[in-house]
């Protein structure tokens, strides 16, 4: 037999080796696609199962009376509710610049001072002596100093002398300069307008420069501070207006512009400091007073709310009762955010949806309904 005839046998020969060691391999993806078959099937089966169990169980079942509510576009507000204090916007510690006896107090604690008003006069006699010596020693350093100068200007007296002059004459004037400064300081005046917090002065008293004289506190604008948790800072941070109540003012309600919000935590509790600039014109806010701030960090327009209580949880998963032609259909949804006892459904729920929200408790998947009432909105609760 030549080496053509001798090919295609083995050729052949190749071709069935090839398929006998292939055929482990295919039997077991054979085996595998079987099985994934076989599961598939048996799933199916389960569920399809379970549903008529459910249909059958929800037929024998009377009508369930629920209440529906009818998904339409509301606005809703990611709120935020703290506490906080009032403090004056500014307390200031007024401390003596002078020494001496204190021989007039012509106010009160509680007074409302104006900007420069007298609040204690210190004894001036002792400066007013001082300023007549200084005031005499400048003039006659200034004569001095004339008369050097003329003689200068006519070759009579060196350059030296003249400097000298000028030195004495510049500091004879710094002394009076000094002088009048003490004399007006016995004059002890408000640096800010504000209402006075306590008074140290006291008629007879012995003053030395640094003593304290008294605490002013400006009220006619004030602080509204509120402690603010570490997760809302960044929420907080784009706010520049913020409603303010009152408590002690009957729940008035105000307005505070964002002054300062601390870059660090001020205490264990890591609360970042928020100061809210507010009117007083009247001056009725008074420091120490509790506020209750209300801050909004997300709203939306338009968003799908439903009571937060329609919304279940079975197994992991949130979901609510929706009515379609009769009977109760489990719709899975994602929340969003919450303002009082409602929810934003960011997915799962369409305008013109009926969401069970009186009722739902007591139905099944594919339960028939007995619907009492359709409200658009959720106020209508309470009517």
């Amino acid at each position: 037999m030549t080496d053509t005839e001798k090919q295609p046998g083995s050729l052949r020969a190749k071709i069935v080796r090839l398929i006998w060691g292939a055929l482990p391999a295919l039997m077991l993806v054979g085996l595998v696609f079987l099985i994934i078959v076989f599961f598939t099937a048996i799933s199916a089966k389960k569920t399809r199962l379970a549903e008529e169990q459910a249909r059958a169980l929800s037929a024998g079942r009377p009508a369930v009376n629920v209440v529906l509510l009818e998904i339409q576009p509301r606005p809703i507000s990611d709120r935020l509710n703290l506490p906080g204090a009032i403090e004056p916007w500014l307390d200031l510690e007024l401390l003596a610049k002078i020494g001496g006896e204190v021989v007039e107090v012509p106010v009160k604690e509680g007074d409302w001072l104006q900007e420069g008003e007298v609040i204690a006069r210190v004894d001036p006699e002792d400066y007013r002596i001082a300023l007549n010596a200084a005031e005499s020693a400048a003039s006659l350093a200034l004569t001095n100093l004339e008369r050097t100068r003329s003689l200068f200007d006519n070759g009579f007296s060196p350059k030296a002398e003249l400097d000298v002059m000028e030195a004495q004459e510049q500091a004879t004037r710094a002394t009076l300069d000094q002088a009048r400064l003490l004399l007006a300081r016995c004059n002890i005046t408000a640096p800010i307008s504000g209402v006075i917090r306590r008074l140290d002065a006291k008629v007879g008293l012995l003053l030395k420069n640094g003593d304290p004289i008294a605490r002013i506190l400006q009220i006619d604008k004030v602080k509204g501070v509120i402690g603010i948790p570490e997760s809302d800072v960044s929420s907080v941070a784009r706010l520049d207006r913020v409603p303010l109540t009152l408590q002690a003012l009957d729940n008035r309600t105000v307005t505070g512009r964002k002054h300062f919000l601390a870059s660090s935590p001020e205490n264990v509790a890591r609360l970042y400091r928020l100061e809210l600039a507010i009117d007083n014109p009247d001056r009725s806010i008074l420091p120490g007073m509790f506020v209750k701030a209300d801050l909004v960090k997300q709203r939306v327009e338009e968003g799908l709310t439903v009571p937060i209580y329609a919304i279940l949880n079975r197994n992991d998963e949130r979901f609510v009762f929706i009515e379609e032609q009769g009977v109760a259909v489990r719709r899975p949804v994602e929340p969003g955010i919450t303002e009082e006892w409602r929810v934003q459904i960011v997915s799962g729920l369409a305008v013109g949806d009926r969401v069970i929200v009186e009722g739902h408790r007591a139905v099944e998947e594919g339960q028939e309904l007995n619907i009492v009432k359709t409200i658009t909105g959720i106020g209508e609760f309470a009517r």
